[in-house]
């Protein structure tokens, strides 16, 4: 039997939106984020023996070779204090295009959720391509798998700080 530690949410359409124009620029309508918006669906596994929640992409983006792509997910994660969520290419990407997350794996601390930017995924990829292949994300697919790792702390650990942010926040 599976541990249910976790429950994958949308983060609020105000907040989706300003990190859309944050990545992209000012060049679309209210209405046009909305509908990208209300389109993602919330990660989820393909079959029962999948370890991976796949993410799937919000709208089409073609990645030439050597070029990088950061995409606002619109998806947070609500989960348990001994638990991560670890975020990783999906291999098919990987294997065709070599498509890599720029941080190599990404990692989602529980208390992320909980952030001023509401928990906010972000995926920044890129086509490492020594190949020459450009790839083409379709909207509605998966591009990242993230699975759920339970971790232990040292014995003599004593820290109470609480996360205010989000990428690289904790070490500020």
């Amino acid at each position: 039997m599976h541990k249910r530690i976790a429950k994958f949410q949308k983060v609020s359409l105000e907040r989706f939106s300003k990190d859309w124009r944050d990545t992209f620029g000012d060049g679309i309508s209210d209405e046009e984020i909305q509908k990208i918006y209300e389109e993602i669906p919330l990660p989820k596994r393909a079959t029962a023996g999948s370890a991976g929640y796949d993410f799937y992409m919000p709208e089409t983006f073609v990645i030439a070779p050597g070029e990088t792509l950061k995409i606002p997910t619109g998806i947070r994660v609500e989960m348990e204090q001994e638990w991560v969520l670890k975020c990783y290419p999906r291999s098919g990407l990987g294997f065709k295009y070599r498509l890599q997350l720029n941080n190599t794996v990404g990692i989602i601390d529980s208390d992320y959720f909980y952030s001023d930017n509401e928990g906010h995924i972000f995926a920044k990829m890129t086509n490492d391509s020594n190949e020459g292949k450009t790839a083409e994300l379709k909207k509605g697919t998966g591009f990242m798998q993230g699975i759920f790792i339970e971790y232990g702390i040292t014995v003599d650990d004593d820290v109470t700080e609480k996360r205010n942010g989000g990428f690289g926040s904790t070490t500020r």
